[in-house]
């Protein structure tokens, strides 16, 4: 049970950590698209500002120590669900830019655009790894917890 504790706490730290940097990211895409009348996707930008809000307020919420915050998987899977939509949102509208690919070197450009859009996509990515993770470790320790309640009640 100490394991599963000290794994769920860094567990919620990264998703602490991950979801600052993108609503960080985020709030400066808000602040240039209002200032520099950049065309930028609003409503997806709105979209992963929200999700990334109220994932520090989970993980500050789910770090507190107890049974109820590593077993409680379901908002973990509603935050999973949500992180792997806000990475799919960057991702297509990231396809438009002219940042570059894997293979094509030609379009490539070196500003700081390119670089935070790719950042947000980065950390989305592993906030909802981290979120996945959460719920594993969950429903592990859930099932774990009821199995031994069982057995603990028929002796």
């Amino acid at each position: 049970m100490l394991v599963s504790r000290i794994v769920s706490l860094v567990l919620r730290v990264a998703e602490f950590i991950f979801a600052a940097i993108v609503l960080g990211l985020s709030t400066w895409f808000l602040w240039q698209r209002t200032h520099s009348y950049v065309f930028l996707p609003y409503g997806r930008i709105i979209y992963v500002v929200i999700i990334s809000s109220l994932a520090i307020l989970g993980s500050l919420f789910s770090m507190i120590p107890t049974k109820a915050s590593i077993a409680s998987y379901g908002s973990d899977l509603f935050f999973t669900v949500a992180w792997f939509a806000a990475f799919a949102v960057y991702a297509d509208w990231y396809r438009s830019f002219n940042c570059g690919g894997i293979w094509v070197w030609n379009g490539m450009t070196f500003s700081g655009q390119c670089g935070r859009w790719s950042t947000n996509q980065a950390f989305s990515f592993l906030s909802a790894i981290t979120w996945c993770a959460s719920f594993v470790l969950g429903v592990i320790t859930h099932h774990r917890l009821t199995k031994w309640a069982r057995t603990e009640g028929t002796k």
